[in-house]
Parts: structure tokens; C-alpha cells; sequence
């Protein structure tokens, strides 16, 4: 099985996220974060299933938040490059 790194960058765009979405509605942040959560279980069932993005990462959409998660993988590990939003600054993490 591999083991699943959150980039630290990606990792406090998460929590960022979680918290805005909690201060405008309780709740709502940890819907969020199970969503990521839902999204990194599917990456780790089948990392090859969604389509390359660049850079050598593949995307996952979540459904419920306009947000991807960025990932890539090799045979050891699964790399959570970006929690990103759809509509900043397009690929803003391309350096990770």
C-alpha cells in the first residue's frame, strides 16, 4: 500500500479552507475536510484513474466545493501536491 504525503503547502490550504467554510457556517468545514478525505480514499483505491493535469500530477474534482486535489504518485507514495480552488490563480503550485 502506498503511504500518503500532504505536501505542507497543500495541507494548509486544507485547514485554510476548512476554517473559512466553518466561520461562515458551522459544520460546514468539517464537510470539507471529509470531502478531502472521500477524495484521498478514491486517489488511494485507484491513483491511475483520473486523467494526467501537468507536471506529472493527475486532478481529482470534489463534488460538493470547487476545489481539486493535486496529486501525484509512484510506486511507494501519493503525493497531495495542492488542495487548489477552481478559480485562483491556476496552477500556482507547479513549483511544489
Amino acid at each position: 500500500m502506498r503511504r500518503v504525503e500532504f505536501h505542507p503547502e497543500a495541507y494548509r490550504e486544507a485547514e485554510e479552507a476548512r476554517s473559512w467554510y466553518e466561520k461562515n457556517l458551522p459544520g460546514l468545514g468539517m464537510a470539507f475536510i471529509d470531502e478531502v478525505q472521500m477524495a484521498v480514499n478514491s486517489i488511494i483505491d485507484n491513483p491511475d484513474m483520473w486523467p494526467p493535469f501537468g507536471y506529472g500530477t493527475r486532478r481529482f474534482f470534489l463534488r460538493r466545493f470547487p476545489f481539486s486535489v493535486v496529486y501525484r504518485h509512484d510506486a511507494t507514495k501519493i503525493q497531495i501536491v495542492a488542495v487548489a480552488h477552481q478559480r485562483r490563480r491556476p496552477g500556482y503550485w507547479k513549483e511544489r
